[in-house]
């Protein structure tokens, strides 16, 4: 089997710091050439990879400001589709744009749709059902007018995210700065309980960072760490009372809740999207409604059994676990 991997190219693959797309596209190429499957990942010239790599763009056009990026996608997209010959499948990792490429080919298309930036782009995806097999991240993320060939959860190699125990009395937010993310919910449910907020991610909305977090950032008792990666990330991650992830929409997956809790940290989330699907309420986590539910569910955060949560991961969000899903989707794709 020969599987064309098309990465998104906004970041690396896998990302420095932040790029969740790019990461589960390389957790996957990965897992998926550990099997010994032929997988070429048509990525970043930086990328990393133990299949084969394929590029035409430089580096992430978000971390190098003097690329155009419609210039750098339309290049990377051609790229894949001129070679789609050569493969027996071409995976789009790299939302909707690839899709009008697809009638083009005769090689099957699958697509993981990571989430809907906006309504508007539902279109092209409903244009294009017919010809490519889509998988959903989430039974929550599934859009009611498409079409699926599999819900396929992320997964992540637990052995990555090293067990903490014991933690600390420190609350964790860990995303985006951006009230999608609710970091300003996180700052206001901490200071409520008189707790130390550690915050980590980058600054995606200026604006919001402006009004909703930098004012109370006082270095101590509400900090914020930046873009962290490596073993600052995965200490970040296990060394917390309970990660706060108080979102503001209905959010497709999440990876940093399964990642903190392969590290042992409890998961305090608001009641939506994909929430129910990666929490087990008062197993490995609560699921709250509003601000002051939050509240609660901090204090009571110190009954969660750390050893519970990194179970649940190791149990259902393993990167195995992932690689095989997909797999027997490829295979089915096959043989019908």
């Amino acid at each position: 089997m020969k599987i064309a991997m098309l990465a998104p190219i906004s970041w690396r693959t896998p990302p420095r710091h932040y790029g969740p797309w790019e990461l589960v596209t390389s957790l996957l190429t990965e897992a998926l050439v550990a099997r010994g499957i032929d997988v070429t990942l048509f990525a970043t010239a930086d990328s990393i990879t133990a299949g084969t790599l394929e590029a035409v763009v430089p580096t992430g056009y978000s971390e190098d400001g003097t690329l155009d990026a419609k210039v750098m996608e339309i290049l990377h997209i051609s790229n894949v589709f001129e070679q789609a010959g050569r493969f027996d499948i071409i995976h789009n990792q790299a939302d909707f744009m690839p899709l009008a490429f697809t009638r083009l080919v005769d090689t099957p298309i699958v697509t993981t749709i990571h989430g809907f930036s906006s309504e508007r782009i539902v279109p092209v995806f409903k244009r294009y059902e017919d010809r490519v097999h889509y998988v959903a991240i989430s039974a929550a993320d599934r859009h009611p007018s498409l079409r699926y060939a599999d819900t396929i959860h992320h997964g992540i190699p637990i052995e990555d995210f090293p067990f903490d125990p014991v933690g600390s009395e420190d609350l964790l937010f860990f995303g985006r700065m951006h009230p999608d993310k609710g970091a300003g919910e996180a700052i206001r449910a901490a200071k409520a309980t008189g707790r130390t907020l550690v915050m980590c991610g980058i600054i995606q909305d200026q604006g919001y960072y402006d009004r909703e977090v930098a004012p109370f950032l006082d270095g101590e008792t509400i900090v914020h760490r930046g873009a962290v990666g490596g073993v600052e990330r995965t200490r970040a991650l296990g060394n917390a009372r309970a990660l706060l992830h108080l979102i503001g929409f209905d959010e497709p997956f999440g990876l940093s809740v399964i990642e903190a809790m392969a590290c042992g940290t409890p998961v305090i989330a608001y009641n939506r999207g994909s929430m129910p699907e990666l929490i087990d309420h008062g197993v490995t986590g609560f699921l709250v409604d509003d601000l002051a539910g939050a509240v609660d569910a901090i204090e009571r955060a110190k009954d969660i059994d750390r050893a519970a949560c990194r179970a649940a991961v190791a149990r259902r969000f393993s990167v195995d676990h992932m690689a095989d899903r997909y797999i027997a989707l490829y295979n089915r794709i096959l043989g019908d």
